[in-house]
Parts: C-alpha cells; sequence; structure tokens
C-alpha cells in the first residue's frame, strides 16, 4: 500500500505538470510513455525477467526474494493455481540456483488461463514454456495428480477444453444428452 500511495504521489504530479501543455493523449503519444514512469514505480507488483533482482548473495535478500516468489505463486487469482503453483514452488524454491528462480519467474509471468490450460492437458504450450524445466515439473506433477485421481473417462481428451457434464439451461427433453452445449 506505501509503495502505491509513494507512486501516485510522485507520478501524477509529474504527468499533470508536463512541458507540453496539450492533451494527455497528444503529449504521452509524442514526448513520453504515460503508463512506464508508474509501472517503474511499483516494481513490486509489475515483474519481468529483467525487473527482479536476484541477488542471492546474502541471508535478507535471499528470504526477501523466495518470500515474494512465495506470495505470487499462492495469490494468482484461480484457486487451482494457487493451490497448484504455491506448494510447488514451498516444496522446491529453498533448493533453486540462479537458473531455476528465472524459470520460476518466467512460469509467474504467464496468463493464468493459458497456464491452466497448459498445465491440464487441454492445450499445447509453446515451445519456450514447454522446455522451462519449473513448467515440465509442475505440468508432470499435475498429470500424475490427474492419473491418480480421476478416471480417464471424466477428463476431455488432449488438446479439448472440459466440458461440464451437465446443463443448468436446457433441462427439458430437447437438452442434449451431455455436456453444455
Amino acid at each position: 500500500m506505501a509503495n502505491l500511495r509513494r507512486a501516485l504521489l510522485f507520478t501524477i504530479p509529474r504527468i499533470l505538470n508536463s512541458s507540453n501543455q496539450t492533451s494527455i493523449a497528444t503529449s504521452t503519444m509524442s514526448s513520453h510513455n504515460i503508463y512506464r514512469p508508474i509501472l517503474g514505480s511499483l516494481p513490486c507488483f509489475y515483474s519481468s525477467n529483467q525487473a527482479l533482482n536476484i541477488d542471492l548473495s546474502n541471508e535478507e535478500s535471499k528470504r526477501r526474494l523466495f518470500n515474494r516468489l512465495l506470495y505470487r505463486s499462492r495469490q494468482r487469482g484461480f484457486l487451482e493455481l494457487d493451490l497448484i503453483l504455491g506448494r510447488w514452488v514451498e516444496d522446491h524454491i529453498h533448493s533453486m540456483d540462479e537458473n531455476g528462480i528465472k524459470a520460476l519467474v518466467h512460469v509467474l509471468d504467464l496468463e493464468n488461463p493459458d497456464l491452466w490450460k497448459w498445465l491440464t492437458g487441454q492445450g499445447q504450450p509453446p515451445e519456450a514454456v514447454r522446455m522451462n524445466p519449473v513448467f515440465a515439473d509442475v505440468q508432470k506433477r499435475v498429470v500424475n495428480n490427474l492419473n491418480s485421481h480421476a478416471s480417464p473417462e471424466t477428463r476431455a481428451t488432449p488438446g479439448q477444453p472440459w466440458v461440464r457434464g451437465w446443463d443448468d439451461f436446457k433441462k427439458g427433453r430437447d437438452g442434449p444428452a451431455v455436456g453444455n452445449q
């Protein structure tokens, strides 16, 4: 919250007092990008491999980095991904080196719907994601859990989205026998 407050206090006056007296839309297109200073002021809410400072030199910086990555893996917004990624990161983060942490950050930067489809086999991930060792290990864990806890008849065929199997809207005789079409 303090970072957001600091960003608002320092960024908004700078935007309002810009040297161009034209509209904000034209000044952002010609002189600078209005979104860049805001994102640069909020490094804890925005991440990429370049913005993340991976410093494993002392225990305090390690602890901060690990806590940040644990938080990002547990608070994604998809409960399923929160549970899967949070547990995996909790189990593996203390044994990771710098390359492993970069691979983890790459996985954490993926969009939730895409990541869920790729982990559960509903879609094929791009080559860069498929070759990521963190993604491969998490996907292996998800597939093993699916195979041990759910029979193949209850799952969609590989490459196809899951279908609920019931229909809340068409419950009459003209409704489909299975699925939610």
